[in-house]
C-alpha cells in the first residue's frame, strides 16, 4: 500500500508542469478531458514581471474589457505557496495561446511566430487539402507508425468522414449528438464506451484512434461503414432515427470481431498505446519551443 506522502508527491507532480524551466500550476478537468493552466504563472514566466497579477489585470482591461470581449479564461481553485487553494484565472491551451498573443514580450515572440506559421499552413490546406493529408502522414511516420497502420488509419478516417457527412446532411447537427452516436457504435462492437476504451489504454486528451492497433482500426471502420450504409438504406433523419442504424452497424462489427477472435485466437481490443515512454506533459512540444 502506498504511503500518504508518496500519494501527495504524485498529486503535486500532476498539478505542476515545468515550462521554460519554471513551474506552472495546472488542473485536469475530467469532463472536458483537458488541462487548464494558471494564467498568472504563464504571464510571470513570459514577462518576468515582479507583479504578474497586476500585469495580467492590465492585459484583461486592455484586450478584453475595453472591447467587451468574452473572457477566454475561467476561475478554478489552485494551490498557492501557502498551501491553501484560491480561485485563480486559468486557461486551456487554446485560450492560453490567445492570451500569449496579447503579451508584448521577447519570450512570447517565438510562440507568436509559431502561431502565425501554423495559421498560414492551415490556410494553404484549405486551398489544397492534399497538404493536410501529407502532413498527417508525415507526422505519423515521425512517431514510428508503419505504412500499413497509416493506410488503415487514413482509410478509417475517410469512412468516418462519410458517416459524419451523412449525419450533417440529415439533421444530426449538434456536436453532442455526433459524440453520442459514435459512442453507441463503439460500445455496440467493443462492449466499451469510448471513455472506457481510452481509460484502458491510459489515454487522457489523446485521440483514441491514434492509439488503436491495426485490428481496432479495421473493426472501427467496419462498424462506421455499416452504420452509414444502414442509415442510408433507412433514410434516417435526425438523432433519434440514427440511433438504430448506429446499434446495427456496431453489431455487424461485433459479429465479425467474435468470428475473428474465434478463428485467430487473438483479442481485438487491446490496452496497448503509442504513448512515448515517460513523456513529460507540456503546453506545447515543438522543436523550436523548448519546454
Amino acid at each position: 500500500m502506498k504511503s500518504k506522502s508518496s500519494i501527495n508527491k504524485k498529486n503535486k507532480r500532476k498539478s505542476i508542469v515545468i515550462f521554460k524551466h519554471e513551474p506552472v500550476r495546472r488542473i485536469w478537468i475530467e469532463k472536458e478531458k483537458q488541462w487548464y493552466f494558471s494564467v498568472v504563472d504563464a504571464v510571470r514566466i513570459l514577462t518576468e514581471s515582479p507583479t504578474p497579477r497586476q500585469y495580467w489585470g492590465k492585459i484583461k482591461d486592455r484586450e478584453f474589457k475595453q472591447f467587451q470581449l468574452s473572457p477566454v479564461w475561467i476561475q478554478l481553485k489552485l494551490k498557492s505557496p501557502d498551501g491553501k487553494k484560491y480561485l485563480t484565472d486559468c486557461a486551456n491551451v487554446e485560450a492560453m495561446f490567445r492570451i500569449i498573443q496579447s503579451i508584448p514580450s521577447k519570450k512570447a515572440e517565438p510562440f507568436k511566430r509559431w502561431l502565425a506559421k501554423i495559421g498560414y499552413e492551415r490556410l494553404k490546406e484549405t486551398v489544397n487539402p492534399e497538404i493536410a493529408i501529407n502532413r498527417a502522414r508525415n507526422n505519423w511516420k515521425k512517431v514510428g507508425r508503419s505504412e500499413k497502420w497509416i493506410t488503415q488509419r487514413m482509410r478509417g478516417q475517410e469512412i468516418r468522414n462519410k458517416l459524419t457527412d451523412y449525419w450533417s446532411e440529415h439533421k444530426v447537427t449538434k456536436e453532442k449528438e455526433y459524440a453520442l452516436l459514435t459512442d453507441i457504435i463503439h460500445k455496440e462492437w467493443t462492449d466499451l464506451t469510448t471513455r472506457q476504451h481510452k481509460s484502458l489504454k491510459k489515454l487522457k486528451q489523446e485521440n483514441l484512434r491514434d492509439h488503436m492497433s491495426e485490428a481496432e482500426l479495421l473493426f472501427t471502420a467496419l462498424a462506421e461503414l455499416s452504420t452509414a450504409q444502414i442509415a442510408k438504406k433507412n433514410q434516417a433523419i435526425g438523432y433519434d432515427e440514427n440511433v438504430p442504424p448506429a446499434k446495427k452497424g456496431g453489431a455487424v462489427a461485433k459479429r465479425a470481431k467474435k468470428d475473428f477472435e474465434l478463428q485467430t485466437g487473438q483479442k481485438v481490443i487491446s490496452n496497448q498505446n503509442f504513448l512515448p515512454p515517460q513523456s513529460a506533459p507540456a503546453l506545447v512540444k515543438r522543436e523550436n519551443l523548448k519546454i
